[in-house]
């Protein structure tokens, strides 16, 4: 893959702040399979040049980060399209965030749902614009993620936490993240950018090496919840293809409520 090759990613560096944006504005910045390969060859490039510092996860628009997996591609195709190595990694894409060596601020300027959610969780500090909203739809729309989208969120939410937004499915705003400590600082969308630019500018004037080890130490203690994440998707790929799953996905196409009640 090459720069000017990319379809759903936009990929800019400003002054030592590489800016990793999701261009499906038209689908609420939901991904499919070309939209992740992307995203890992977008952070690989801010990973290895050495005029960046510091990474900015966004969604073009301001109507939504990230909407998590194309329910619509999920129903046209039955899973999430074409990859260019067959395999669908978002997995690769959660450790990547985890592991380049430069802190990535997710700059959510809208709707952080479902797996769009869990990229935000990941990231190491999240500022959020005033309108943004924030929740999980996995058993809404008969999917989950039962790796560091639950279990690291419970390390940062607590469990209670954790728990009623993946049990309820609710939606949250920004200033309730925030209160919980899932948000570092929320702003007016008109200076969220500025707000980013301004937090990198302080971590661009640090010792990178020192934030490379300060990320790494902070990871350390959750990084057996990759082994976790890997067998949950295992479960997931088995269960995308049950009659329970895809009538979570086909009543989210259809907008109406699933009727889940015959699985029980």
């Amino acid at each position: 893959m090459k720069m000017e090759e990319l379809e759903d990613v936009l990929y800019e560096v400003d002054q030592g702040l590489a800016w990793i944006t999701i261009n499906r504005a038209d689908r609420f910045n939901a991904f499919r399979g070309r939209t992740i390969d992307e995203l890992i060859f977008c952070f690989k490039a801010a990973w290895t040049d050495k005029g960046v510092g510091v990474i900015a996860f966004t969604g073009a628009g301001d109507k939504a980060f990230c909407a998590g997996g194309d329910q619509k591609q999920r129903m046209e195709t039955g899973d999430y399209g074409p990859t260019e190595s067959g395999l669908f990694e978002v997995e690769t894409l959660h450790r990547i965030i985890r592991e380049v060596p430069k802190p990535v601020i997710a700059a959510v300027n809208g709707a952080a749902i479902g797996g769009g959610h869990v990229l935000h969780v990941l990231c190491d500090l999240t500022i959020a614009a005033d309108h943004a909203r924030f929740g999980q739809a996995g058993p809404r729309v008969g999917s989950f993620d039962a790796g560091f989208g639950s279990a690291y969120l419970a390390r940062i939410l607590g469990d209670k936490r954790a728990r009623e937004v993946w049990f309820l499915c609710r939606q949250y705003d920004a200033a309730t993240m925030e209160r919980w400590g899932l948000v570092n600082k929320v702003v007016p969308k008109e200076k969220l950018k500025g707000e980013v630019r301004q937090w990198a500018d302080e971590m661009l004037a640090m010792s990178p090496t020192a934030l490379k080890v300060l990320k790494h130490s902070f990871n350390a203690d959750t990084d057996s919840i990759a082994g976790i994440g890997a067998m949950s998707f295992d479960s997931l790929d088995l269960f995308l293809e049950t009659p329970e799953a895809k009538e979570g996905v086909a009543a989210w196409n259809e907008k109406r409520q699933p009727d889940f009640s015959k699985f029980r």
